[in-house]
Protein backbone atom coordinates (compact mmCIF):
# COMPACT_ATOMS: atom_id res chain seq x y z
CA UNK A 1 0.00 0.00 0.00
CA UNK A 2 1.32 3.46 -0.87
CA UNK A 3 2.84 5.35 2.06
CA UNK A 4 2.98 9.13 1.99
CA UNK A 5 5.64 11.05 3.88
CA UNK A 6 5.18 14.77 4.38
CA UNK A 7 8.08 16.84 5.65
CA UNK A 8 6.56 20.05 7.03
CA UNK A 9 9.39 22.60 6.94
CA UNK A 10 9.06 25.98 8.64
CA UNK A 11 10.77 28.54 6.41
CA UNK A 12 10.77 32.29 7.08
CA UNK A 13 9.30 34.25 4.16
CA UNK A 14 12.67 35.69 3.16
CA UNK A 15 14.18 32.19 2.78
CA UNK A 16 11.54 30.48 0.65
CA UNK A 17 13.20 31.18 -2.69
CA UNK A 18 16.47 29.70 -1.40
CA UNK A 19 14.67 26.54 -0.25
CA UNK A 20 13.09 26.16 -3.69
CA UNK A 21 16.49 26.71 -5.32
CA UNK A 22 18.11 24.02 -3.16
CA UNK A 23 15.40 21.51 -4.02
CA UNK A 24 15.70 22.35 -7.72
CA UNK A 25 19.45 21.67 -7.51
CA UNK A 26 18.65 18.14 -6.27
CA UNK A 27 15.82 17.45 -8.70
CA UNK A 28 15.63 13.77 -9.57
CA UNK A 29 17.98 12.66 -6.78
CA UNK A 30 15.39 10.29 -5.31
CA UNK A 31 13.81 9.13 -8.58
CA UNK A 32 15.80 5.88 -8.79
CA UNK A 33 15.18 4.79 -5.20
CA UNK A 34 13.48 1.41 -4.84
CA UNK A 35 9.77 1.88 -4.17
CA UNK A 36 9.76 5.63 -4.86
CA UNK A 37 6.50 6.75 -6.51
CA UNK A 38 6.61 10.56 -6.60
CA UNK A 39 7.65 13.88 -5.10
CA UNK A 40 6.19 17.38 -4.76
CA UNK A 41 7.46 20.53 -3.07
CA UNK A 42 4.53 22.74 -2.05
CA UNK A 43 5.01 26.47 -1.46
CA UNK A 44 2.43 28.18 0.77
CA UNK A 45 0.12 30.65 -0.96
CA UNK A 46 -0.96 32.41 2.22
CA UNK A 47 0.82 33.76 5.30
CA UNK A 48 1.95 30.31 6.47
CA UNK A 49 5.63 29.57 6.75
CA UNK A 50 5.27 25.79 6.36
CA UNK A 51 6.46 24.34 3.07
CA UNK A 52 5.49 20.73 2.44
CA UNK A 53 7.72 18.11 0.87
CA UNK A 54 5.45 15.25 -0.15
CA UNK A 55 6.86 11.89 -1.21
CA UNK A 56 5.02 8.69 -2.07
CA UNK A 57 6.51 5.27 -1.48
CA UNK A 58 5.41 1.72 -2.31
CA UNK A 59 5.69 0.82 1.40
CA UNK A 60 7.34 1.82 4.66
CA UNK A 61 10.32 -0.46 3.96
CA UNK A 62 11.07 1.45 0.75
CA UNK A 63 11.06 4.77 2.60
CA UNK A 64 13.26 3.42 5.39
CA UNK A 65 15.63 1.98 2.78
CA UNK A 66 15.98 5.43 1.20
CA UNK A 67 16.59 7.08 4.60
CA UNK A 68 19.44 4.69 5.37
CA UNK A 69 21.00 4.85 1.89
CA UNK A 70 24.21 6.57 0.86
CA UNK A 71 22.17 8.34 -1.84
CA UNK A 72 19.99 9.96 0.84
CA UNK A 73 23.02 11.21 2.76
CA UNK A 74 24.70 12.48 -0.41
CA UNK A 75 21.51 14.09 -1.70
CA UNK A 76 21.12 16.11 1.47
CA UNK A 77 24.59 17.62 1.23
CA UNK A 78 25.00 20.90 -0.59
CA UNK A 79 27.10 21.29 -3.74
CA UNK A 80 29.64 23.19 -1.63
CA UNK A 81 29.89 20.30 0.84
CA UNK A 82 30.27 17.77 -1.97
CA UNK A 83 33.21 19.87 -3.21
CA UNK A 84 34.86 19.95 0.21
CA UNK A 85 33.49 23.34 1.29
CA UNK A 86 31.34 24.44 4.19
CA UNK A 87 27.63 23.81 4.50
CA UNK A 88 25.40 26.81 3.72
CA UNK A 89 23.30 28.25 6.51
CA UNK A 90 19.99 26.45 7.13
CA UNK A 91 16.93 28.08 5.56
CA UNK A 92 14.44 26.41 7.87
CA UNK A 93 13.78 26.92 11.55
CA UNK A 94 11.94 23.61 12.16
CA UNK A 95 10.77 20.50 10.36
CA UNK A 96 8.82 17.39 11.18
CA UNK A 97 7.88 14.33 9.16
CA UNK A 98 4.28 13.20 9.02
CA UNK A 99 3.33 9.73 7.76
CA UNK A 100 0.08 8.81 6.04
CA UNK A 101 -1.41 6.04 3.97
CA UNK A 102 -4.14 6.48 1.38
CA UNK A 103 -7.54 5.80 2.94
CA UNK A 104 -9.72 6.98 0.06
CA UNK A 105 -9.91 9.31 -2.89
CA UNK A 106 -10.60 9.32 -6.59
CA UNK A 107 -8.79 9.19 -9.89
CA UNK A 108 -10.24 11.11 -12.83
CA UNK A 109 -11.33 8.80 -15.63
CA UNK A 110 -10.45 9.18 -19.27
CA UNK A 111 -13.25 10.54 -21.44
Amino acid sequence: MTVIKINAITVPADSGDELAHRFAARAGAVDGAAGFEGFELLRPTDEREQWLVITRWRDEESFQGWLSSKDFAEGHRSAAERSGGDAPRPVSTHSEVWSYEVAGGSTPGAD
